[in-house]
């Protein structure tokens, strides 16, 4: 699993946040919220729905209880006045499938291992907003070669505002040639074309979380690295 993100322009502190957390029964789950406007509020908005799913991942719970739970927390903590844009992705070793939870407009691609790919847009509202909601979900079997990516607004409508955003079906050519052993790279491949059609100057916060399956090894050992520039 693989992180890149920026702040919009002219801002320090960005809206989208990102944790993993390993779950309880086996696997990893990523979890990435996308906070209603910009700056110190999203921030704390976002770090709050994160947060919050974090600890429930974390009790064992599902993913669809996961994002019915925070939503109905952070419905009840702001009033439903704020919204949060919410994407779980976990790779369930005890069920041997990628779980992809959305409560996001901006699609999840995902490659299968033949290299064809699922594009999961079924419309859907984000959290905290109205009492009653529901996640919509996918799973699809864990196997070599597969590959995940979710992105924020911001990433996903790169450009817009200078009349050339970007098709999905780029997303997806980038998806068809990346290596699942390096998923850094397609995540800052992701962030910097995004940044390139927003002329360096991100119209709003940027987020991109990518996930690659590989065949594994002998090496049982887990690695996580963390870099931030200032």
């Amino acid at each position: 699993m693989a992180v890149a993100k920026v702040p919009k322009f002219g801002l320090v502190e960005s809206g989208d946040s990102v944790e993993l957390v390993e779950r309880p029964r086996g696997g990893v789950t990523a979890i990435l919220a996308d906070g209603q406007r910009h700056g110190r509020s999203a921030k704390r908005l976002s770090q709050l729905v994160v947060a919050k799913a974090v600890q429930l991942v974390g009790d064992g719970v599902r993913d669809g209880a996961v994002a019915r739970g925070v939503h109905d927390y952070l419905y009840a903590v702001r009033d439903g006045k704020v919204s949060t844009e919410l994407v779980l992705l976990s790779a369930d070793t005890r069920s041997q499938t990628l779980v992809v939870t959305r409560n996001t407009h901006v699609p999840v691609l995902v490659r299968r291992a033949d290299g064809s790919v699922l594009r999961l847009d079924e419309p859907v509202e984000p959290i905290g907003m109205r009492e009653t909601l529901r996640p919509v979900i996918a799973e699809v079997p864990l196997e070599a070669g597969l590959i995940a990516l979710a992105m924020t607004d911001g990433v996903f409508s790169a450009g817009r505002w200078h009349g050339r955003q970007w098709p999905v079906e780029r997303l997806e050519a980038m998806l068809r040639g990346a290596d699942p052993a390096d998923m850094q790279a397609l995540a800052d491949r992701v962030l910097a074309e995004a940044m390139r059609l927003d002329d360096q100057r991100p119209a709003d916060d940027m987020a991109v979380l990518a996930v690659g399956v590989t065949d594994g090894g002998e090496d049982r050992i887990r690695r996580m690295s963390v870099t931030v520039d200032w």
